[in-house]
């Protein structure tokens, strides 16, 4: 581990979260993500006829969820340092530097960059499972790290 992050969380007391927690908190977001583009569509996806045609459906609209997915990832974790995830399993993000909430701009390069990391078959993700501090890419650029709240 770096040792300058080694450091900072001997000096502050502060506790990495584990993998488990983050993939569970992860799960959490990916499940509530999903069911809100289902209820948003809902008229379509209740007009299907075939998994093919969910799945074409789905298909048409993954900008769209790629915008969602950043702007909920910037908007939580810039204001509550947390999705919705990461706050049922009392987890945070915190900017190496300050130790307090990513602001904006680190947010959004943390989101934007996670979902370079999930288009990149989840290798960034990987990734913080072997890093010592746990920093996947996107906390790696955001100069992130996700602790326990």
């Amino acid at each position: 581990m770096n040792e300058e992050i080694e450091d900072i969380l001997h000096r502050e007391n502060i506790v990495l979260a584990d993998t488990q927690k983050r993939g569970a908190a992860f799960f959490i977001d990916e499940l509530l993500l999903s069911f809100l583009l289902i209820l948003a569509l809902w008229d379509s996806f209740s007009h299907a006829n075939n998994v093919e045609e969910i799945i074409n459906l789905t298909n048409t609209f993954v900008l769209e969820y790629i915008v969602v997915k950043i702007v909920y990832q910037t908007f939580f974790v810039m204001q509550y340092g947390a999705t919705i995830g990461k706050m049922l399993f009392k987890i945070r993000v915190i900017e190496i530097q300050t130790l307090q909430n990513p602001s904006f701009l680190s947010a959004l390069n943390r989101s934007i960059f996670r979902v370079v990391s999930e288009l990149l078959f989840y290798l960034g993700f990987l990734w913080g499972v072997f890093d010592p501090a746990r920093q996947t890419w996107h906390d790696k650029t955001a100069k992130t790290l996700v602790v326990n709240a």
